[in-house]
């Protein structure tokens, strides 16, 4: 196996180099347009995804590729841990999307705003635009801005006012408040940036813009992170839901208002009161 880094703003995984359709070009295009693919799909569309998708990386991005054919890598994703494989997150991106590990840098810092500008030099122009949950290491400061290092050798610059440093301490008002950037965001399944998010997907980018390291998907955020009464859950914890005899299959912030989550395709990010029916299938909940 070989290491690489994600040098395009999000690559989609995919189960196998047959499953993405016609209409998935734009995502798996040399240079994806997440947006545009996102916008173009309807709710049946995007419950065709199912069985296709499978997570998503962001810029820079670590990978192992275990193996090539026909223009697409079988990766596995390290800072997404997962049951199915102790190395990382297992699936398939076209081999365009890949690069050379960035340099290695001092402060790691994390793209907290919903999306931002990766621009030449500082109050230069923009290069790409990047995703929430980005995350990239850091080596000067000039201006208000933070000089990152890029895959392939390069680097950019990015706004002061859209970073976060992991390793400050973070609270569960923070988890909170970083979530709700995405109230209104169509449910995507497989998503983990600000062009769609799945129930899992929203806690991993969350956590990593905190610089917590959590499972990718809901069932194993379940069975890693500490569990608690269901009745001592406060705002910030996490609700997790089963039916009977099944595995976790839904995760949400425990909020104020009762859950801060994305429901399901064809449905949006919402923060909403625990519903009858939610209530039937919650299992447990869990603290960071």
């Amino acid at each position: 196996m070989k290491l690489a880094a994600a040098k395009v703003p999000i690559s989609t995984v995919w189960t196998s180099p047959d499953a993405p359709r016609d209409i998935d070009a734009p995502a798996t295009a040399a240079q994806p347009d997440v947006a545009a693919w996102a916008k173009s799909m309807d709710t049946e569309t995007r419950l065709g995804l199912h069985g296709r998708t499978l997570t998503q990386l962001l810029f820079a991005e670590p990978v192992l590729v275990r193996s090539e054919r026909d223009g697409w890598s079988e990766v596995l994703a390290p800072w997404q841990p997962s049951s199915q494989d102790e190395l990382g997150y297992p699936g398939w991106v076209p081999s365009s999307h890949l690069g050379e590990l960035p340099q290695s840098a001092s402060d790691p810092v994390a793209i907290a705003v919903p999306t931002a500008s990766l621009l030449a030099e500082p109050g230069g122009r923009a290069v790409l635009e990047l995703s929430f949950g980005t995350l990239l290491a850091s080596d000067e400061h000039a201006d208000g801005y933070t000089r990152v290092a890029t895959p392939d050798g390069g680097s950019g610059w990015l706004a002061d006012a859209v970073l976060r440093s992991v390793s400050e301490p973070s609270d569960a008002e923070e988890r909170l408040r970083l979530g709700e950037q995405f109230l209104g965001l169509e449910y995507l399944w497989g998503g983990t940036s600000a062009y769609g998010l799945d129930c899992s997907g929203l806690i991993h980018t969350v956590s990593r813009v905190l610089g917590l390291r959590t499972p990718r998907d809901a069932h194993d955020q379940a069975d890693t992170l500490p569990n608690i009464p269901i009745d001592d859950a406060r705002p910030g914890d996490l609700y997790f839901f089963a039916r009977p005899g099944k595995p976790v299959h839904h995760v949400g912030f425990v909020s104020p208002a009762g859950m801060l989550h994305a429901s399901e395709t064809g449905k949006r990010l919402e923060n909403e009161p625990l519903t009858t029916d939610r209530r039937a299938t919650l299992l447990t909940a869990a603290r960071f």
